[in-house]
């Protein structure tokens, strides 16, 4: 038994504040979920396809969509992701974040006008192009905005939160304006676009800079503003002073270590180890298939034999599981499991789905057994990847990485996630498309195998950061800890920390010091 210095688990009520801050940043997701549920409905509606496609007598809707344009409309929106993903870093370091998102709202604004108003290809891929700009930064800068260690996984999965809640809107929407056969039937879905920006927008204007990122640019009484501004209120006294502490010293110790902030760095010493895994775990997400699905759900249903309406049906059913999926995940991650554990579940729940939609295409093919298949394992699939990889991705991949570069890092794994996206956008049609390879659910058989690489890696090399401060997970790194090792490693930032605040405050050892067993190593 050894006892340690410890900031309070105060309560999600108790954090409401930062909560509700976070909730507004984190809404910049909900565009991502808004435009798939949009983007793949839209490929499966007689109104643009009118528009849009070609009169095919032997499709299930009448119509069909050339291969090429569908592959760009969702490609070119993850090329321009991928792009302002990967100068995020920089942008923050100059710019900073709040006006990386006030500029991403614009350019929303300006994509969705175009994509509404012109029927012409060319300009829908514009559109595009520049609405995957704007994506880039939202989901880059909401999912590295600061979380107290033991609600960092609730507050950071709020990206799956929003992510579904926008899903459910746009494959709402999408379902009341399937039957329509003019342009409306489209616009009206795209519209919903708007909601986004105009929220976030306002939103900004009453959040604050994150507190590590001010700290790094010299700005010692506008942090600690900050941080008063989002856990002042949850706080005692003491133990706001030793948070404060904690995040000074552990930058002040990050900053003598390395004196310079640039993309080269995170390829020099530790750093090199944390962001390969930064880069893997959001690799992870595509590697999951969860792109594919998402992206494709409705069209492939479709394709499968169902018909518009029931398809539309069941893509509102899986958004729904998807977001109680989102929520259950949410738990189990505060409560009951560890970051590793939730996502080597998450892994094995994904490939089982995946195999099951590819056996069943496999060995009764066309039949109406196959197709209920495919419907039930599309549906677990949902489920599984928002309660597991889903949810635990961000959280996992935002805390391996370092305070010094964390917009660098996460900016550039994230475009390596749109890359890996992007491929995985512009691959799928040719083996789902009728006109191509024509392989319906048996494409499932390779994001099967996938998932079980993703098991793999998450068992080999992702360490336990759960309820770890971001400075506690630097001294881990700093000291080349095992993955075996990480959960049980004794740091000693907390404690240097507690001795300052007890210089400053006397009997604020007492009233922060807890008594809990943690294995020396």
């Amino acid at each position: 038994m050894a006892a340690v210095a410890k900031i309070p688990e105060t309560s999600l009520w108790a954090n409401r504040k930062c909560l509700l801050i976070c909730a507004t940043v984190a809404i910049a997701n909900m565009q991502y979920g808004l435009d798939s549920a949009a983007i793949g409905s839209l490929q499966a509606m007689p109104g643009f396809l009118e528009v849009f496609g070609y009169k095919d007598p032997s499709q299930p809707a009448g119509y069909a969509i050339d291969g090429t344009f569908q592959r760009l409309i969702g490609s070119l929106l993850t090329l321009g992701a991928f792009l302002s993903s990967l100068v995020a870093g920089a942008f923050a370091h100059f710019f900073g974040r709040k006006i990386a998102l006030w500029i991403a709202c614009v350019l929303n604004a300006i994509a969705c006008i175009i994509q509404i108003s012109s029927t012409d290809k060319v300009a829908v891929y514009i559109g595009r192009l520049i609405l995957g700009l704007a994506n880039g930064f939202l989901v880059t800068f909401s999912n590295i905005y600061a979380a107290p260690a033991h609600l960092r996984a609730v507050m950071v999965a709020l990206f799956s939160e929003w992510v579904n809640i926008g899903s459910i809107i746009g494959a709402s929407v999408t379902n009341a304006t399937k039957s329509r056969l003019d342009k409306a039937s489209y616009q009206i879905p795209l519209g919903t676009l708007f909601i986004v920006p105009t929220f976030l927008a306002f939103g900004l204007l009453f959040v604050p800079e994150s507190p590590r990122y001010l700290l790094y640019k010299g700005k010692t009484e506008a942090a600690r503003q900050s941080l008063q501004k989002l856990r002042g209120d949850s706080l005692s006294p003491e133990a706001f002073e030793l948070e404060w502490v904690e995040m000074v010293k552990g930058i002040e110790e990050e900053m003598q270590a390395a004196k310079t902030i640039g993309p080269l760095d995170m390829f020099k010493g530790t750093e090199l180890r944390r962001t390969l895994l930064c880069y893997g775990v959001i690799a992870t997400q595509t590697g999951a298939g969860s792109w594919f699905v998402i992206s494709y759900s409705t069209y492939f249903l479709i394709v499968a034999g169902l018909s518009v309406n029931d398809a539309f049906r069941f893509s509102v059913m899986n958004t729904c599981l998807g977001f109680i999926g989102v929520n259950i995940g949410m738990y189990l991650m505060r409560h009951v499991m560890g970051r590793r554990t939730v996502l080597m579940t998450g892994a094995v729940f994904q490939g089982c789905a995946m195999l099951g939609m590819a056996v069943s295409a496999t060995v009764a093919y066309g039949t109406v057994s196959a197709r209920n298949c495919l419907i039930a394992f599309s549906a677990l699939y949902m489920f599984s990847y928002n309660a597991f990889v889903g949810d635990a991705t961000y959280p996992t991949a935002t805390e391996l990485v370092s305070t010094r570069l964390r917009s660098w890092s996460v900016g550039s794994a994230i475009s390596l996630g749109y890359f890996l996206a992007w491929l995985t956008g512009f691959c799928s049609p040719y083996f789902i498309n009728p006109e191509d390879l024509n392989w319906g659910a048996k494409y499932a058989y390779i994001w099967a195998g996938s998932n079980l690489c993703c098991l793999v890696f998450f068992y080999l090399f992702v360490p336990e950061t759960k309820g770890r401060t971001l400075e506690e997970i630097d001294e881990l790194f700093a000291n080349r800890v095992s993955v075996r090792k990480f959960k049980s490693f004794k740091t000693t930032i907390a404690a240097e920390a507690l001795k300052d605040v007890e210089s400053r405050v006397p009997g604020a050892e007492e009233k922060l010091t807890a008594t809990e067993h943690i294995d020396d190593a």
